[in-house]
């Protein structure tokens, strides 16, 4: 490389949803959301909420505040706390790097602090009793004492992968116990509209099942129909 990168590149200008967007993915299972995207959306399972066995608190739904770190940094991260407006997930990047953690215990206090309502990385992180503490929701890959470097480059408000999944500052991060759900910015109003019908759907198939049903009813006509060959 014939040129010194920045060793922080920001992007001034956030893409944001407004408050009723926010508010009306409060409190919405993160499966509900995936079948409003057609069964996508979900970042890899190995992004999981961590510490639900020991009752921390994991569910969050918020606007995107994206840091990318690489790996086995987190200068990008701890750049991005000057950043964080009240109600934001802070998603940090480090290419999925497992060897460092990607934040411990003061950085989820200082998110916290600033505003964040969850934090979501493709790393592990530290200092578990610290983070349990601070209450932050967290979604991550596990756990490691090792600590990361504070070298950079890195970016803040620019796009991630993370997960799979390509997020964008701005775009609607919903996670619970059974992970992280990536809505796109663009996206928000389009799902926010199916997801009206699905929870109907949902709301009708519960009562059903709890009346007693077995089979749902189009399973039962397939199976009694010429698409299925019995064979004795």
């Amino acid at each position: 490389m014939l040129e010194q990168p920045a060793t922080l590149k920001i992007k001034r200008l956030r893409q944001r949803p407004n408050q009723a967007q926010i508010d009306a993915f409060q409190g919405v299972p993160t499966g509900f959301v995936a079948d409003a995207m057609d069964g996508i959306g979900a970042m890899h399972l190995s992004i999981q909420a961590l510490g639900v066995a020991e009752g921390l608190p994991f569910t969050a739904a918020g606007p995107a505040l994206t840091a990318y770190n690489g790996p086995g940094d987190v200068l990008a991260t701890f750049a991005a706390l000057s950043f964080i407006q009240q109600g934001d997930v802070l998603v940090a990047g480090v290419d999925g790097y497992q060897g460092c953690a990607t934040v411990g215990d003061r950085v989820m206090g200082m998110a916290k602090n600033g505003g964040a309502v969850g934090y979501v990385t493709d790393g592990p992180i530290r200092d578990f009793e610290g983070v349990a503490k601070v209450g932050l929701p967290c979604w991550c890959t596990g756990l490691t004492p090792d600590s990361p470097m504070m070298t950079g480059p890195g970016t803040i408000g620019f796009g991630v992968n993370i997960g799979g999944r390509q997020v964008e500052t701005g775009d609607m991060i919903v996670a619970d116990r059974d992970g992280v759900v990536v809505v796109p910015f663009a996206d928000i109003d389009a799902v926010l509209a199916r997801l009206v019908d699905i929870k109907v759907l949902e709301a009708t198939l519960d009562k059903k099942v709890e009346e007693g049903l077995k089979v749902p009813q189009n399973i039962l006509d397939m199976l009694d129909s010429n698409d299925v060959k019995y064979i004795d």
